[in-house]
């Protein structure tokens, strides 16, 4: 394990990043950007949602298909930030690909003729197919509907691209982090001999056993993915149901969503759950070569949550990322780096006040 030494910190810096997931990498990109000096502190042995993801980026979601949350804002946002990112850590890991999604009925096949002439849907519709495509790799009688802006991050390359980012300039302590080792009692937040502004909780599913943040309603959902192998190349996502992802060689296919088990243990229950799925959509044969879990750190409303603590404003939480962290991470990383440097106020609808009532 490559470590900073603590020994040759320097003792004072502008913010402590508490977790080095998708919130914490993001946000720290964002500080970087602006000249602050930082703290990563991130626990080797601790898991993490993040590297278990499957990463896929996805503007028409649901059942009903619907235009994701703030679509029209998150996704060019996401673009620009992703490709900077990859200049700026040497690395690639995000990946534009075109999603196909299969109707279901005749009737969701005219309502989709109708919809693609509406302004806010048109930045994210390649194409309509009214009968089955020519790859016949999916069971889609009625055609499908293929989405532009779309693919995949790989979460565990921008990960280890952040990480070793870090470990070059000085910012990462690869620890877990004690929390009772924060003193509040000085002008600065001192945590054992290092002194910052604030530190910002980036602390995945372990956000709900914080006592500094206590009001957030967490609901923590577990998803499983399978790794797959398929004689075809794919040449784009498929997602009806599960979405197959062509993904370093093998095809990554998730995922489920489960609140009551929250184990990071993978189970039989859940690969059939996807596998049924996966059966239903794909018309070529597959084996599966691996198998993970992962809890996912949501909140009741499924918003990201921003902001300080009740109990002192010095302590900060950027976490409730949830099912879609690759799509939020960027745009809210940017927004909480502009209320930490600049003072300008996060969007009401992902306030950390809001649960204060």
């Amino acid at each position: 394990m490559i470590t900073t030494n603590t020994q040759n910190l320097k003792q004072e810096y502008d913010y402590i990043i508490v977790g080095q997931g998708l919130a914490g990498s993001c946000l720290a990109l964002q500080l970087a950007r602006r000249g602050k000096s930082f703290l990563v502190y991130s626990d080797p042995k601790g898991k993490s949602a993040s590297r278990v993801a499957g990463g896929l980026i996805n503007p028409v979601t649901g059942r009903k298909m619907v235009l994701t949350w703030r679509a029209n804002e998150l996704f060019p946002y996401l673009h620009k930030f992703y490709r900077e990112a990859e200049k700026t850590l040497n690395s690639k890991f995000f990946f534009e690909m075109p999603i196909y999604r299969p109707f279901v009925s005749i009737e969701e096949q005219n309502e989709w003729q109708g919809k693609s002439t509406e302004e806010h849907f048109a930045p994210f519709l390649k194409k309509i197919f009214s009968k089955e495509e020519a790859e016949n790799i999916v069971e889609d009688p009625f055609g499908g509907l293929l989405l532009d802006k779309s693919g995949y991050l790989d979460t565990e390359a921008f990960l280890e691209g952040v990480q070793k980012w870090l470990l070059a300039g000085g910012h990462l302590v690869e620890q877990k982090f004690a929390l009772d080792s924060i003193n509040l009692n000085e002008e600065a937040v001192v945590y054992r001999s290092v002194k910052a502004n604030r530190i910002i909780f980036c602390d995945g599913v372990k956000g709900s056993e914080n006592p500094y943040f206590k009001e957030i309603k967490y609901r923590p959902v577990k998803g499983e993915v399978l790794k797959v192998e398929i004689k075809e190349q794919l040449n784009k996502i498929y997602n009806r149901g599960v979405f197959v992802m062509p993904r370093n060689g093998l095809n990554t296919v998730g995922s489920n969503y489960d609140h009551n088990d929250l184990s990071w243990e993978p189970t039989e229950k859940g690969m059939e759950e996807i596998e049924s799925k996966l059966k239903a959509l794909l018309k070529v044969p597959y084996v599966v070569k691996e198998h993970k879990a992962g809890v996912r750190p949501s909140v009741a409303d499924r918003r990201p949550v921003l902001g300080p603590s009740k109990l002192d404003e010095r302590l900060v939480a950027f976490n409730g990322l949830g099912t879609k962290g690759v799509s939020l991470a960027p745009f809210f990383s940017e927004q909480l780096a502009n209320w930490l440097c600049d003072g300008i106020e996060p969007d009401k609808e992902v306030r950390i006040e809001r649960f204060f009532n």
